[in-house]
């Protein structure tokens, strides 16, 4: 093997040689007085070169024949493996470090042919033998790159995970995944997975094959093999990506698949590709970047170009499922999806940019930027959509029971759900305001300015004016399904139970803080005048039968009006009854205010007329004592219609 090492370091002294000769001889034209010495020691080297020059032709043909001779134990070594179907690196460690020693013999060999010049047939006969030997070793080098990391790949689990530090095999984590410490605090608190200056990788190929993966791909790269290198390993690391993804249930879909989607499925469908985005950026990716760093570290930019080329087409996958939805039909229902996918994105937003870097991984990274965008706009123009399908809300009949109305159920809880957005709306809404602040049907015009103008200023988040935009639209919906009520108590019977409906939601939830407690106190009073109104609509009419008008109460005439007026009471008094026992109030707080107010008039007026002119009418004409009245108006906003059949005194 010694004299198969020399031949290379041969072919390069002979050029060093030449060199000194040419320096030679320039400095013997430049000096007319050489010393005896010097005379001397050119004589002797004349007489040696006189010698040389008689077996020049046996020494060329010796160095060639040296150069084949060695050409030939590397072609041997490496040629005795295509013939064996097993794999050099299942030999063992020193048949690997053998064929690898071959395989840099013939790259050596061949850079001292190139370095030659080659004027005779024989020469480039040996060069062209050279380059098949090494294209040949480089053929096998790449199946066994392959098998390697398709063999010694390893699941990705949680028994595979490892802590990697800054000083870990000299690798700078900044140059693997940098996220700065605040960040990996953040991510620390996101994953709930406690490190300070490490990050939690996954070991997706075996660490004992790590080393001859990187004598391998340095090998191939050495010998201009660079891109086959790669390429093996994009193929190989992309099946392993796309395997990744199947575990995670994320499915491969065209955009017209997902905008053909029934919403149900759909839904089902974002919710896992949420979960599945943040494990596979910042888990998987991760791992996967911190393989190339190991394999590739010290090939350049070798490692970025092969992990980018590996990861595009999952990472592509998955944004294109993102923009499909992005450009779907805007439906509130989809808000809060909109806003899971876009809190997701911007979370990682850091992680990409820092896992693509540069112009090698530009294409993802721009990508990733604009499916951002996308769903930001979405957001917004879902918000508008959702503010005019609540403004458009049509009714043809009212509402039964005069209750709380399925719209006003559905914006209030709606908006509760966007309070865990809270954070994301304000930023995605900051400057927005395609929609004004609207005036509710019975708002004071100066209170409403005041509010609307102190919102405007910057003292109100946008989300607090976006919300209390839609829950103002809300309210002048609410006020058009009233008049659909023909009974003008019931139209303020139903805009006392929606507004106090929504006031109780923003009081007893987080919307408290968005709103705050000068929206709450409005919409209180609000909703206690229509209860005021209610009462005097309901019973004004029916109270006055019982005022006490007439001085001549002795007379004849005067005792038929009391009974008449009392029968008139009663009558108006069942109707009530009948009718009110079939609304509804479904707060049980309001339910009881109401009738314990309705009660303390009524009953107050009854007794009194009952008091003072009992004598007058006569018992027989007396059909409920007051507490049976009493009793009757508890039966009342019940939602169950009641009668009261052949009423008489028990």
């Amino acid at each position: 093997m010694g004299d198969c090492e020399s031949v290379a370091p041969q072919l390069e002294g002979e050029e060093n040689l030449i060199a000194a000769a040419k320096h030679i001889v320039r400095a013997l034209g430049s000096n007319k007085n050489l010393t005896k010495d010097v005379k001397k020691i050119l004589a002797d080297l004349g007489s040696q070169l006189s010698t040389m020059a008689t077996i020049d032709d046996e020494g060329v043909e010796g160095l060639k024949s040296g150069i084949e001779e060695h050409l030939s134990v590397v072609e041997e070594k490496i040629m005795s493996w295509e013939t064996d179907e097993s794999m050099i690196w299942d030999s063992g460690p020193d048949e690997a470090f053998e064929y690898l020693s071959a395989v840099d013999e013939a790259r050596k060999l061949i850079q001292g042919l190139e370095n030659r010049c080659l004027n005779g047939e024989d020469e480039k006969e040996l060069l062209c033998r050279a380059h098949d030997v090494l294209q040949l070793a480089m053929q096998r080098l790449e199946e066994e790159f392959k098998y390697l990391l398709v063999q010694h790949r390893q699941p990705f689990e949680p028994e595979h995970m490892s802590f990697r530090s800054s000083e870990d095999d000299g690798v700078d984590v900044g140059s693997m995944v940098s996220f700065g410490d605040e960040s990996f605090e953040e991510s620390a608190r996101r994953d709930s997975v406690s490190r300070t200056s490490e990050e939690c990788i996954i070991d997706l190929v075996h660490p004992d094959v790590i080393h001859d993966l990187k004598c391998i791909a340095n090998s191939m790269f050495m010998s201009n093999y660079d891109h086959e290198c790669r390429q093996a390993y994009v193929i190989v690391r992309k099946d392993a990506l796309d395997e990744c993804l199947f575990d995670l249930e994320i499915e491969k879909f065209s955009i017209e698949d997902v905008l053909k989607m029934k919403w149900g499925t759909l839904n089902s469908k974002i919710k896992r590709w949420v979960r599945a985005m943040k494990v596979f950026v910042r888990r998987y990716l991760a791992s996967e970047k911190w393989l190339c760093d190991q394999i590739f570290s010290e090939l350049g930019l070798a490692n970025f170009v092969c992990f980018v080329e590996a990861a595009k087409a999952s990472m592509l996958q998955l944004l294109n499922f993102a923009e499909a939805i992005s450009i779907g039909p805007h439906q509130p229902e989809k808000l809060v999806r909109f806003l899971d996918m876009y809190e997701v994105l911007a979370d990682l937003l850091l992680d990409i940019d820092a896992l693509f870097p540069d112009e090698a991984g530009s294409s993802v990274k721009v990508e990733y930027h604009e499916v951002l965008k996308r769903l930001a706009d979405s957001v917004r123009a879902t918000l508008v959509e959702f503010k005019n399908a609540v403004a458009t809300n049509t009714s043809t009949n009212p509402f039964a029971g005069g209750g709380i109305h399925h719209l006003t159920r559905y914006v209030m809880n709606y908006l509760r759900l966007l309070v865990d957005y809270k954070d994301t709306l304000n930023l995605l809404l900051k400057n927005d305001r395609s929609v004004p602040v609207l005036l509710s049907p019975d708002s004071s015009p100066s209170t409403e300015d005041e509010s609307t103008s102190n919102d405007f200023s910057g003292g109100v988040s946008a989300m607090t004016l976006h919300m209390q935009s839609l829950t103002s639209i809300l309210e002048v919906n609410l006020h058009e399904k009233s008049k659909l009520y023909r009974d003008a108590s019931l139209q303020h019977f139903f805009l006392m139970s929606n507004i106090h409906y929504m006031a109780q939601k923003v009081k007893n939830s987080e919307l408290r803080v968005i709103f705050g407690d000068k929206w709450i106190r409005k919409h209180n009073w609000k909703f206690q005048q229509h209860a005021m109104d209610y009462e005097r609509a309901t019973w004004s009419t029916i109270l006055s039968f019982l005022k006490d008008e007439s001085n001549s109460s002795n007379s004849s005439i005067s005792r038929t009006l009391l009974k008449e007026r009392l029968r008139s009471f009663y009558v108006a008094f069942e109707e009530v009854y009948r009718t009110q026992t079939a609304w509804l109030i479904p707060d049980v707080q309001l339910r009881e205010d109401l009738r314990i107010s309705t009660s303390l008039k009524v009953i107050q007026a009854y007794r009194t007329f009952v008091g003072r002119r009992m004598y007058h009418i006569g018992e027989k004409h007396i059909r409920y004592n007051a507490e049976e009245m009493q009793d009757y108006l508890l039966d009342l906003f019940e939602g169950s219609q009641k009668s009261l059949h052949n009423p008489h005194r028990r």
